[in-house]
């Protein structure tokens, strides 16, 4: 996760990452992507994994995040959540990546072993 200031331009991003997430705000640009494609010299945060939802995930529906950020808080696992258009995404960081396949396992979610994106 790397932060630029809301004035600066989007850097290039290489479409053949498998995860990338960029937000304007009118007080940052956040970018989240792989490590090694940080702008040389920006403040980032390295060392995180993404877990997906699997499917679709209606717009009507509620409390899926609720359901998934919970048990992380009670198992003392941060998360950085970003959602798109189909479907949400939770950022966890490396060393709590197995702690929190359990807390979610544990809290009755399946969890489906693939490589993890790291971040």
């Amino acid at each position: 996760m790397c932060r630029l200031d809301p004035g600066e331009a989007i850097p290039h991003l290489s479409l053949e990452h498998r995860f990338w997430s960029i937000t304007h705000t009118r007080d940052e640009l956040s970018l989240v992507l792989p490590q090694e494609s940080v702008p040389a010299g920006r403040r980032f945060e390295g060392g995180w994994c993404c877990l997906r939802v699997l499917g679709l995930l209606d717009f009507g529906l509620t409390g899926v995040l609720a359901s998934l950020a919970t048990p992380l808080a009670r198992a003392g696992i941060s998360i950085f959540a970003i959602s798109t258009y189909d479907t949400d995404y939770l950022l966890v960081r490396e060393g709590d990546l197995a702690s929190a396949k359990r807390a979610l396992a544990e809290s009755g979610h399946i969890i489906q072993s693939e490589a993890p994106d790291d971040l």
